[in-house]
């Protein structure tokens, strides 16, 4: 059976920046419920607190973070650019550990985002690009989807097993 990568605030927990949780979903319950979901929440993960300050990607492209051309930056300025490195790896080592090749991952997350991103100016702007895990996991084959994808998720899934 195929497990799927999924960020732990779309099961509900609290884990967002803000305390918050999204979700839950119906179709990532049901996927629970066969015990196919690794949850994970790559900020808390590489050692971020909850609730914490917004972060964003100046540019907006995780990619740049991986490749160490752009930092994450809080609303207080600070670079927390290696926890959010970190939890990304230990993405990538669930990713490998399980052989995951589908993840859904929270929109528009300066971590999960997987089409969209805010623009690191904190007005709310969004831009095309990834967030910092999902930018890790696609450069290693991981199929990314965001909560706003679910039908296709479940798709691609049913392909696979």
């Amino acid at each position: 059976m195929q497990k799927i990568l999924v960020s732990r605030c779309l099961l509900g927990h609290r884990v967002r920046y803000d305390g918050g949780a999204s979700g839950p979903f119906d179709q990532l319950q049901a996927w629970l419920d066969e015990g196919r979901v690794v949850p994970l929440c790559p900020e808390v993960a590489g050692g971020l607190p909850t609730p914490r300050a917004a972060a964003e990607i100046p540019g907006g492209q995780g990619r740049e973070v991986l490749e160490g051309h752009a930092s994450v930056i809080t609303t207080e300025g600070e670079d927390v650019s290696a926890p959010f490195l970190s939890g990304a790896y230990q993405a990538l080592e669930l990713v490998q550990k399980h052989g995951i090749r589908i993840a859904v991952l929270k929109a528009n997350s300066p971590s999960c985002g997987n089409l969209l991103t805010y623009d690191g100016t904190f007005s709310g702007v969004k831009v095309t690009g990834e967030g910092v895990t999902a930018a890790l996991l696609k450069r290693h084959g991981v199929l990314v989807f965001s909560e706003l994808e679910l039908a296709e998720a479940a798709q691609v899934l049913a392909t696979q097993d």
